[in-house]
């Protein structure tokens, strides 16, 4: 049986990004971050913007184009994704590319490759190991040995790994749109005060009664009320657990300093709650659980003391009360439970709330579905992965 065993060099050439970094503007063609490469995907949020000036600068060595494939060779290593079409961009620092010989391989098959088990292991097999960062050397990696069937085998398994994260793609979309159908009536009930009057108009609009509030030095809907957070939650920090405690395969979700950490295999979280980030440079930062879910004491939760209000509402109502502003701490920013708990809030009529939560329990458990079948789907997929790159499995 045939290996189909070659190179990187025999596919592709290699090329590194700049080694220094430009200055930082508002809006320009895109300064790649390696901080953009996650598990096959390029996330351009995490990019920055540079000058057209700077532009053609860091542009003379190359210009990465559509299918070319960014990876990292310093820091992160083993994090790959592709150049998408119509974007205007320069290499990042730490960031290289291959450019493909089309005549032999698909570029979306050499991705999957390289995020393969096997080639992963090259990756740490070539890995050099510095006072500061690990790094590859870009001159070694022509010489890194990678699986290359026929030209007809990678377009299939490609399409049927591509299929897969296409679905994961466009599950992660409906749920952006939930989300943002949450928001949206979150801001039109709470923030523009037109939730529905006692006819079904909207309230504001319709000429609402309102009233000046002094503490919060605006005007609200008559018979709602100023308050403080921890009046309407409780707020605290579980239980923590070390990274080494974590299990790889385990059945529940770790929540911590960033979202999802790890998984664990313990719950300490039956029912979805909110966070909040209260420690490091990502302090400030929201999220809601999956139901089942272990949360570290790197995130403070926020957990209504009626469970019948949606975590939508909660999460919603966080975004728009300005969490950051009881951020202290320069060197290490943090949130303690002492600083958020008075944090001003309009608290409505509890029948609004219930009305909102009431009207968001189909679309949030829409979201969590979603994601329960994404899971499934990536597990799918990682399955798949080692067996179609070593051929042991072909696709017919």
């Amino acid at each position: 049986m045939h290996s189909h065993m070659t190179t990187i060099g025999d596919i592709a050439q290699v090329f590194d990004g700049p080694h220094a970094t430009p200055k930082k503007i508002t809006s320009g063609p895109y300064f790649l971050s390696i901080s953009s490469l996650e598990k096959g995907r390029l996330d351009l949020t995490k990019s920055a913007f540079l000058s057209e000036e700077d532009f053609k600068k860091w542009t003379k060595r190359v210009t990465p184009e559509e299918g070319d494939l960014l990876f990292s060779y310093e820091t992160r290593l083993g994090e790959a994704a592709l150049m998408p079409a119509g974007v205007k961009a320069c290499l990042g620092r730490r960031m290289g590319l291959l450019r493909f010989n089309k005549d032999k391989v698909i570029p979306e098959y050499v991705l999957y490759a390289y995020l393969s088990p096997a080639f992963q292991q090259t990756i740490k097999a070539n890995t050099l190991t510095g006072a500061t960062v690990d790094r590859l050397s870009i001159s070694e990696l022509p010489d890194f040995p990678i699986r290359i069937p026929p030209l007809e085998e990678q377009e299939t398994v490609a399409n049927l790994l591509g299929s897969i994260d296409k679905k994961i793609d466009l599950n992660n979309r409906i749920n952006a749109e939930l989300e943002a159908m949450a928001k949206t009536l979150y801001d039109y009930w709470f923030v523009q005060f037109d939730f529905p009057d006692t006819n079904g108009n909207p309230y504001k609009s319709s000429g609402g009664k309102m009233v000046y509030n002094s503490n919060l030095k605006r005007d609200i809907p008559d018979g709602w009320m100023d308050s403080e957070l921890d009046n309407l939650a409780d707020l605290y920090q579980p239980k923590t657990i070390s990274e080494k405690n974590m299990i790889r395969d385990g059945k529940y979700l770790v929540y911590g300093a960033n979202g999802v950490v790890g998984r664990f295999d313990k719950y300490n979280h039956e029912k979805s709650v909110v966070t909040i980030t209260c420690r490091g440079n990502t302090c400030g930062n929201i999220n809601i659980t999956r139901p089942y879910s272990w949360i570290t004491g790197n995130a403070m939760v926020v957990r209504p003391k009626n469970e019948c209000i949606n975590p939508y509402y909660i999460y919603n109502l966080l975004l728009d009360s300005g969490v950051n502003k009881v951020i202290t701490g320069s060197a290490q920013p943090q949130i303690t439970r002492s600083n958020l708990a008075p944090l001003k809030i309009i608290l409505p009529n509890e029948e609004i709330i219930q009305k909102y939560s009431l009207m968001m329990g189909g679309v949030f458990l829409k979201k969590i579905a979603i994601l329960e079948e994404n899971e499934n789907l990536a597990k799918l997929r990682d399955w798949l992965l080692p067996m179609l790159m070593n051929g042991q499995v072909t696709v017919r």
